[in-house]
């Protein structure tokens, strides 16, 4: 979906801090073994450098980072305030549907992933919904670890900028 088809509408910056702010465990959905792959990137920085509780959703695999991985939402010891969907276009509405029945507070899908029936469903389920944002650059952002200036370039680089 492109962004000119867009007609949800996502909670504005001070509602997302809020969301971090009241978050005490995360559970990622779709956690990957893979250090390439965005999951594990944002699960290595949420273990390093927030207060939350992680929880690692993936029926496919027995741990990651030497932590339990779960089959389902329902099997985690917690019932998570947060689920961070790393999942394909198509799952998403399972994984909101999930995420409602176990009783988790948000939604989150994370950059590049858009799906209003699945904000629909987590909505009327009585969820916060969080689309196409990045729970990792959100709680750096708001925690003094990104500035604004950058993002959003379109340009992805490992160059090492020249400063004069």
């Amino acid at each position: 979906m492109t962004p000119e088809t867009r007609t949800w509408t996502g909670p504005s910056a001070p509602e997302r801090l809020k969301i971090l702010h009241d978050t005490e465990s995360i559970a990622i959905v779709g956690a990957s073994d893979k250090p390439s792959r965005a999951s594990y990137f944002v699960s290595t920085y949420l273990l390093s450098s927030s207060p939350y509780r992680v929880y690692f959703v993936n029926p496919v695999l027995q741990e990651i980072m030497g932590r339990p991985v779960y089959p389902s939402l329902a099997e985690l010891p917690e019932t998570p305030d947060v689920v961070d969907a790393f999942r394909r276009h198509d799952d998403l509405p399972g994984v909101a549907r999930d995420a409602v029945a176990v009783g988790a507070r948000t939604l989150w899908l994370q950059l590049g992933s858009w799906h209003e029936e699945a904000a629909r469903i987590a909505e009327e389920g009585g969820l916060n919904v969080v689309m196409d944002r990045c729970v990792k650059i959100e709680h750096a952002r708001f925690h003094g670890g990104l500035h604004l200036a950058g993002f959003n370039t379109g340009v992805v680089s490992a160059k090492r900028q020249v400063l004069a």
